[in-house]
């Protein structure tokens, strides 16, 4: 059974979706005003890891992740770059799914836009304003917390300890530096919305409540984000839904965050790196299998030795696909393999064991041209998303044998005739490789 931790509760628990078979999940999307950096890339992987090892475990998956499409930093781009709010949000927006698409990442199966809500955001904050939880400024509406029951759940605080440090607004209006924008009244000439309670646009914390219980219902099973977004905006939407008596998600699915060379990744410190340079730089796989290489709860850190070693191991998957592409076909893959990895996989997606098992697998496959240890390598690779490049319908069946013999030939220390068997090989037009899993050979 998957176990996963619950940032509510603080503990991993057993997860009981709350229809059998099927499991809902929300996940916080991009704000489309620049290109994706690696925290969205590390967000998407632990998403997309998730979602595919529900379906593999045979659940029915919805997954709905938003695009924020509206809001102050795309009116400043706009501002400062003297172009229509529109173009900046269209042409980012294509650009996330174009490394998304390169990174492989599963299209969600609902992709709400914030300014398609606005309506029932209004409706929303109305409601709230109605129940006197909601109160207006002079530039707009804010949820008053004080009114809302176990108002700091997520930050795991006490109240008056998240109000000393929280960050005071501008605004000597609001009755608490807690309390948040619902609504923001539009200044001249920013993009606005009509609403009782004056035109402006809706604040960043209602989208989210209002998307995913429209797509999801109440008591939706998931919802998932960075830890950074524990507080407050998880728990400005939660606060949200509970002062509306509604429930809200169920588990709260929270990753770790990205180093860049041991330094935490940080606007304020400029090593904030663009998703898709580090895409044209290395492997797009690389970087899943880095994301992967550490527990979805655990910073990751991203240099250029992290890739490169990254990238040595994904050529390594690519030799053996390469070996054994098209010869498993129909076969069974070797129980005990993926009994490991469902077992690390079901004790909060242990993704370090997960990838150890594959690697095992790999091994024991390149080692004794163990068939089925290769289609387990095959199967755990894929719910991994690792796409794995074997080329081989390019390499006959008699040139793979060769390499078998070489392999046998070297285990042997018989190096004369593994030596005239890569001569061999080579004059025939293969290249052959050398690998810790055994001899790879591809075209030349």
């Amino acid at each position: 059974m998957l176990h996963l931790f619950d940032t509510a509760r603080g503990a991993v628990v057993p997860f009981e979706p709350s229809t059998p078979g099927k499991v809902s999940i929300y996940a916080c999307g991009p704000t489309v005003y620049g290109p994706p950096h690696l925290g969205h890339g590390r967000n998407q992987v632990s998403y997309d890891l998730l979602r595919r090892y529900l379906a593999w475990s045979g659940f029915e998956v919805t997954f709905v992740s938003n695009i924020t499409d509206i809001d102050d930093k795309i009116i400043e781009r706009a501002r400062n770059e003297e172009r229509p709010w529109q173009d900046i949000t269209r042409r980012c927006e294509d650009v996330w799914f174009q490394g998304m698409d390169r990174l492989g990442i599963l299209r969600p199966d609902h992709t709400p836009h914030a300014t398609g809500y606005v309506d029932e955001m209004v409706a929303l904050i109305q409601r709230l304003v109605d129940r006197d939880v909601a109160y207006a400024t002079s530039d707009g509406v804010y949820l008053d917390v004080s009114q809302v029951e176990g108002y700091g759940l997520l930050a795991h605080g006490e109240l008056d300890q998240l109000r000393s440090g929280a960050r005071i607004e501008a605004n000597e209006e609001k009755r608490s530096p807690l309390d948040f924008a619902l609504w923001k009244l539009a200044k001249p000439g920013e993009p606005s919305w009509p609403a009782p309670f004056g035109d402006g646009r809706p604040g960043w914390h209602t989208e989210c409540v209002v998307m995913s219980l429209d797509l999801l219902g109440e008591g939706f099973d998931i919802h998932a984000g960075g830890n950074d977004l524990q507080f407050p905006h998880h728990e400005n939407e939660r606060a949200q839904a509970v002062a509306e008596g509604k429930r809200f998600a169920n588990l709260w699915f929270h990753h770790g965050m990205v180093e860049i060379d041991g330094e935490k990744m940080s606007k304020s410190l400029g090593n904030v790196s663009n998703l898709l340079d580090l895409m044209d730089a290395y492997d797009p796989r690389a970087f899943r299998l880095l994301v992967l290489r550490a527990h979805y709860r655990s910073p990751i850190d991203v240099s250029d030795d992290s890739m490169r070693d990254a990238e040595a191991a994904i050529a390594r998957l690519d030799g053996f696909a390469r070996r054994f592409a098209g010869r498993v076909d129909g076969v069974d893959a070797d129980p005990a393999s993926i009994e490991r990895f469902r077992t690390a996989m079901d004790d909060d997606l242990k993704t370090p064991t997960a990838v150890a098992t594959l690697f095992d697998a790999v091994n024991r496959a390149n080692k004794d041209d163990d068939l089925e240890a290769a289609a387990a390598a095959f199967e755990i690779a894929g719910v991994l998303g690792l796409e794995l490049r074997g080329e081989a319908a390019s390499v006959p069946d008699e040139v793979l044998a060769r390499a078998r013999d070489r392999d046998e030939a070297r285990a042997a220390k018989d190096w004369a005739a593994a030596d005239q068997i890569r001569d061999e090989l080579t004059a025939a037009g293969w290249v052959v490789e050398d690998t810790a899993d055994g001899t790879t050979v591809r075209p030349g």
